[in-house]
């Protein structure tokens, strides 16, 4: 249940105006958990809410038209994060099996979207120097992005856990949390 009440929080975060906060979402600590909490035959449900979102804002908040190939990358990003949960998360949280997944999940998002990027637009000249300069031109978003899943991760893994050590939870409801 809770993987899904966040995996709705990472839909709002992502539609609610916020333009300046530079992709400050919880899709990135929300795909984390839901690979983590729940089987991977439910992967299509947090896909086709995030894609359907990707749409909704192309199309009616940017006013552009929707071009499915250019979304393969970010497609196949949101699947590559559900694995990694389910991979580094499912069996044993640990502290630093989290802190492992915060970082993995927007850098592997960072460096893939960039380069994504890059040769596939004219934005940047296709040389090592378009590269960085690509790459520079998303550390705003990537600051950010690493910010937000570190701190969703934080509290999506540990509230449990430190409500547990308060005795506030049973130790079973804790460590299930799903």
């Amino acid at each position: 249940m809770i993987a899904y009440l966040l995996l709705l929080v990472a839909v709002l975060t992502r539609v609610i105006p916020h333009a300046e906060w530079l992709n400050f979402t919880a899709v990135g600590g929300a795909l984390l958990y839901f690979g983590a909490r729940r089987p991977l035959r439910e992967m299509i449900v947090p896909m086709a809410a995030l894609m359907a979102t990707d749409y909704w804002l192309t199309v009616h908040a940017y006013h552009y038209v929707f071009a499915w190939a250019a979304y393969g990358v970010t497609w196949a990003w949101y699947a590559g994060a559900i694995v990694l949960g389910c991979g580094l998360l499912h069996k044993r949280v640990t502290f630093w099996r989290v802190g492992a997944g915060a970082v993995l999940a927007p850098t592997s998002f960072f460096l893939l979207s960039n380069f994504a990027v890059w040769p596939g637009s004219d934005m940047y000249a296709h040389t090592l120097t378009g590269l960085m300069t690509c790459l520079a031109a998303g550390l705003p978003f990537y600051r950010n992005d690493l910010a937000s899943t570190t701190l969703v991760c934080a509290l999506a893994f540990g509230v449990p856990v430190l409500l547990q050590r308060m005795n506030v939870l049973p130790v079973r409801e804790a460590l299930a949390n799903k």
